[in-house]
């Protein structure tokens, strides 16, 4: 297997870095360097974009997140090479039943703006030649996410608190802020299982579950024995904050079952 891993520096990019299979070959992109030659590959993994929900910079999102993958994915149709997309459940807004097939994606930011338009750019230019996955992660969570700061999710940032400080901060009304929590190794896991699918399109990738950020401190706080701190609820977030997130899985279960089904004919014809 020959691929291209953009966003190799970033929070996903490394944890899959760091779980290529043997035999592989990568080749490795960051923003800044020159444009990658795709030629020979048979996929490229494009995790390499701007992942703050607070940036304002349009120019800078559109640039880096919408064109370039644009791009990027044509570069692809050219050479015959297969493509997966990182893209966001931001894209669904604040209210919606998470479905792919039925929901219309209300992106409040302009980062689940970016993701958004570039997932309408592949459905309508939907190339026959190659394989094009698109996979709306949920929250997810995991190691590697140092850099990110205040993008960090809530289980890096309360453990980080409590095992520094003894007391982690959660918002006011964090009992009623649920999300679904997916951890990073379950997402490249998905990655490369698609790999192997016929199938094209998006897909949500989440546990199907949600709990509230004041449950993930608590789960946290007993293992650290720390303190919780309630604070205020920060303006700046308060027009575009998702008060809930609970991936609806049924596209993906099917996709992995028919995925099973199709490795166990292959496995049974390769033996008679």
């Amino acid at each position: 297997m020959k691929i291209l891993l953009t966003g190799y520096q970033g929070f996903i990019g490394k944890n899959y870095l760091e779980q290529i299979p043997n035999g592989w070959e990568v080749k490795l992109h960051e923003w800044g360097q020159p444009f990658p030659d795709v030629e020979g590959l048979d996929w490229v993994v494009h995790m390499g974009a701007i992942s703050s929900t607070t940036e304002k910079n349009l120019d800078k999102i559109m640039e880096q997140n919408v064109l370039f993958s644009m791009k990027l994915f044509e570069s692809c149709v050219a050479n015959n090479v297969n493509f997966q997309f990182s893209s966001s459940a931001s894209v669904y807004g604040k209210k919606s039943n998470f479905n792919e097939k039925e929901d219309i994606p209300q992106p409040q930011n302009l980062y689940a703006m970016s993701k958004y338009l570039f997932e309408e750019y592949m459905k309508k230019r939907n190339p026959s030649n190659i394989k094009w996955q698109a996979f709306r992660y949920f929250n997810v969570y995991g190691p590697h996410e140092e850099h990110k700061g205040s993008q960090a999710s809530p289980v890096h940032q309360f453990s980080k608190q409590a095992k520094e400080d003894g007391v982690i901060k959660v918002f006011e009304g964090s009992d009623y802020f649920m999300r679904d929590f997916v951890h990073v190794d379950y997402v490249i896991d998905i990655h490369k299982k698609m790999m192997k699918s016929n199938e094209k399109g998006i897909w949500n990738v989440g546990t199907g579950n949600a709990i509230s950020f004041r449950d993930v401190a608590d789960i946290i706080a007993e293992k650290y024995d720390a303190k919780i701190e309630v604070i205020p609820f920060p303006e700046h977030l308060k027009d575009h904050y998702q008060d809930y997130t609970k991936a609806n899985t049924v596209k993906l279960d099917s996709s992995l079952r028919s995925l099973s089904l199709k490795e166990i004919r292959d496995s049974i014809l390769s033996l008679v």
